[in-house]
């Protein structure tokens, strides 16, 4: 089967070639013989008799103070074809343009490469033909692209140039071939019980119920609930737009579309989670969030289930809140070994306030239930106040914050007090009210353990402050703070040493970084060719001594305080991802995405 020629003809000069690609031999136009590299588009299109110059010269006057391309405004404009401006396009670079179809992509160059790159970037893979990658993009200049194709492919690309559109139809294509097929491959093999909830269920169910309860649905419901705990996701995302619907794992900090079922599954999906959460199946107009405790993969995992109303429907998020993951120990979090030492001793003061700061998903529930869990003793007293209440504690006493019937973390810390407590934990101190009350436990005998949004250690000090806290009680009340950053770490199966690029190794010497080996992954189908398996925290330890309190009620700025701290000894955020790069753990361009330079 040929690919079909587009019916505009540029230049008689215009040749063929046969490519067997998949089996499928394609007609692929190649550019003429002449040079053209080095001409603007613009002039290839008036020369190919596309366009008039006072058609060029409109287009360029619409571009003017746009971020349009001249291809684009030419299309949007109606002014050239699409297939026109993409056969100019191969012209000026040099390279065939070509009409692709679904049954020449490579399956197996697709499935190895993430699905978030192909989401990100217009091309599709071809053929495979002595080592090189032939692969079909709108947008032949993109070097950065191509050379993210050799890296997870291991081979060379040899690039054509085709329209967007049907880039994205091949693969629309290709997708929708498949995913009814490759849904009930999936869930063939999966029990309506595998996923069991514990928590009970309304008896009364509407008619939509008896749709949400037919076995493919429910064993759609539990696949995916099932195969995001084994990837170790903590979110589900379940998208729908008007074609079609998407399902995405959030591994690692980044999402990874995992399967698109057939867009007429989805009301009865998002209805069968609903039942799952005891949520109200008939409201679609407002958001709404439930929570379901289930036994999955042998394990009780607790889920967190938020719906929100869309233009194409009902989307639903599923945080998975896996008890086995604050269980791992303090040392398995990511401190040094002189990190550890001091976060130990402070936990093990018997009053005073302990912050851990970070922005949202920087691991600081983690933290904190990690210390909670090596404190938890008979001879003591744990209470905890948070919004929500994330993971399930045995023999702590767990706080729902419910501000509507005014349970605010004020007046549960009000009660809390009331209650003989040893040691204290605020989810978040939200306001100069809970920092307050905070602040008068610690003084009086508790130990308080809690979160504030800074991006560093000794911003946390000004922002108390600013929320209305005597610099003199923050000296004598606070105890240490943690600020903390997650990377992800290299995978371990396909982690390889490489060598730095000439501008790399200079920026490595300025940090006073020379003789580093520098590791990463190269990408394999355990990490989903991304390089990287699971993730690691980078910390930074503020410790008040009595020279830093008496800076502190001075009421220092954040610079000030800096300074003291480095002076004496503190290890910022940078310098504790520096290490973890030096050790093999992550790679720098993880420490450089999550930290600042100075932090």
């Amino acid at each position: 089967m040929a690919l079909s020629r587009d019916t505009d003809r540029l230049s008689a000069a215009d040749a063929s070639v046969e490519l067997a690609t998949g089996g499928v031999t394609a007609a692929i136009e190649l550019p003429p013989a002449r040079h053209t590299r080095w001409k603007q588009l613009g002039q290839i299109l008036i020369d190919e008799g596309v366009l008039t110059q006072e058609v060029l010269d409109e287009a360029l006057a619409h571009q003017q103070g746009t971020e349009s391309r001249l291809g684009q405004v030419l299309i949007e404009r109606g002014l050239a074809s699409e297939a026109q401006v993409m056969r100019c396009l191969a012209l000026q670079f040099g390279r065939p343009f070509v009409r692709p179809t679904a049954d020449q992509v490579s399956r197996d160059i697709l499935d190895r490469l993430p699905t978030e790159l192909l989401n990100a970037h217009s091309f599709v893979p071809l053929e495979v033909s002595d080592g090189m990658l032939t692969v079909a993009t709108d947008d032949p200049a993109n070097v950065f692209l191509f050379d993210e194709i050799r890296r997870l492919t291991h081979m060379g690309v040899r690039t054509v140039v085709a329209c967007r559109s049907e880039i994205a139809a091949v693969l629309d294509e290709f997708d929708r071939g498949e995913t009814a097929m490759q849904v009930e491959e999936l869930i063939s093999g999966v029990e309506d019980n595998d996923v069991e909830v514990v928590e009970t269920e309304s008896d009364e169910l509407p008619d939509l119920e008896k749709v949400a309860g037919e076995s493919p649905i429910i064993r759609l419901a539990n696949y995916i609930i099932s195969d995001a705990v084994k990837q170790g996701a903590s979110d589900i995302h379940i998208e729908p737009s008007e074609t079609n619907l998407r399902v995405r794992y959030r591994i690692d900090g980044s999402l990874f579309e995992t399967m698109k079922p057939p867009v007429s599954m989805h009301a009865a999906l998002i209805s069968r989670i609903k039942i799952m959460a005891n949520l109200d199946i008939s409201e679609r107009r407002l958001p709404q969030d439930g929570r379901i405790r289930a036994m999955v993969r042998g394990g009780v995992v607790d889920l967190r289930v938020s719906t929100l109303p869309t233009t194409a429907g009902e989307k639903c998020v599923i945080r998975i809140l896996d008890n086995g993951s604050i269980t791992i120990g303090l040392e398995r979090l990511g401190f040094s070994p002189d990190n550890l030492a001091m976060f130990r001793g402070q936990i093990a003061q018997p009053h005073g306030i302990i912050l851990v700061t970070g922005p949202t998903g920087s691991g600081k529930t983690t933290t904190l239930y990690s210390a909670l869990q090596e404190l938890k003793s008979d001879s003591i007293n744990i209470s905890t106040v948070e919004d929500p209440v994330e993971y399930r504690l045995g023999f702590v006493n767990q706080v729902q914050v419910i501000d509507r019937i005014g349970m605010t973390f004020a007046a549960a810390l009000r009660s809390l007090l009331r209650q003989d407590p040893d040691v204290i934990m605020v989810g978040e101190i939200r306001d100069g009210e809970t920092a307050k009350i905070s602040v008068q436990a610690a003084l009086t005998g508790h130990l308080v353990l809690s979160t504030l949004h800074t991006n560093d250690a000794p911003s946390s000090i000004t922002r108390l402050i600013n929320i209305g806290i005597e610099p003199y009680l923050i000296a004598a009340s606070l105890n240490a703070v943690v600020a903390q950053r997650l990377v992800r770490r290299i995978c371990k199966h396909c982690a390889a040493e490489y060598a730095p690029s000439d501008e790399l190794k200079q920026f490595l010497e300025i940090q006073g970084l020379t003789d580093v080996k520098l590791m990463r992954g190269a990408g394999c189908p355990k990490c989903r060719n991304t390089g990287y398996s699971g993730r690691v925290a980078l910390y930074e330890m503020l410790l008040m001594d009595d020279t830093v309190r008496d800076l502190v009620t001075s009421n220092p700025s954040v610079t000030e305080l800096r300074r003291l701290l480095r002076e004496r000894g503190m290890v910022t955020l940078r310098e504790d991802g520096f290490e973890k790069m030096r050790q093999g753990h992550t790679t720098i361009e993880e420490v450089l995405r999550v930290t600042e330079a100075g932090h």
